[in-house]
């Protein structure tokens, strides 16, 4: 079990500029170089109470660092949100807008059934675009999502404004 008192936010390095000018980038690598940190975050996800969970769906790349590790602690199935092109089955697509064009992610038509409530996760909520566009594909499939998880949510950023109805919690909120 992990310390509840770990200040995780102490295990993120601010970088400035990246990717672009401008953007203060949260880095998570000094988290996930700690195993203590990464099980207390991953026990925080796991503590969220969204009801009955089937399934944990997670956004590629980093997404996936948080979404298998909970997948597996709390005994359900992994299923994987990638970028066009990059999964080998059937898929359905949702385009999203972003700053400056489109975007788009995938899922495998049979990943999740009809009715399956499905936990989102992601390791960072900022716009809540791709997040959205996610959560379409799940419920394209016919699944309910339980709700979105995160990480680190920059709640000066509104992103829960586009995730509507759906219940959004992050481990460290950033105002």
């Amino acid at each position: 079990m992990h310390d509840p008192e770990m200040d995780l936010a102490s295990f993120l390095r601010d970088v400035p500029d990246f990717p672009k000018p401008g953007i203060l980038f949260k880095d998570i690598s000094p988290l996930l170089a700690s195993a203590k940190a990464m099980q207390a975050a991953t026990d925080k996800l796991a503590a969220f109470d969204f009801g009955k969970i089937d399934k944990i769906a997670a956004i590629e790349s980093r997404g996936f660092l948080f979404g298998v590790p909970l997948a597996m602690q709390l005994g359900i199935g992994f299923v994987p949100v990638r970028k066009p092109g990059k999964l080998p089955w059937k898929t359905n697509r949702v385009d999203y807008e972003l700053e400056y064009g489109t975007d788009a992610v995938e899922i495998h038509q049979d990943a999740v059934d009809a009715g399956e409530r499905v936990l989102m996760i992601d390791d960072l909520l900022a716009t809540g675009g791709t997040m959205a566009a996610a959560c379409q594909l799940v419920e394209s499939c016919g699944g309910v999502i339980a709700g979105c998880g995160f990480v680190i949510e920059l709640g000066f950023l509104n992103g829960r404004q586009k995730l509507g109805k759906h219940p959004c919690k992050a481990i460290i909120p950033i105002n």
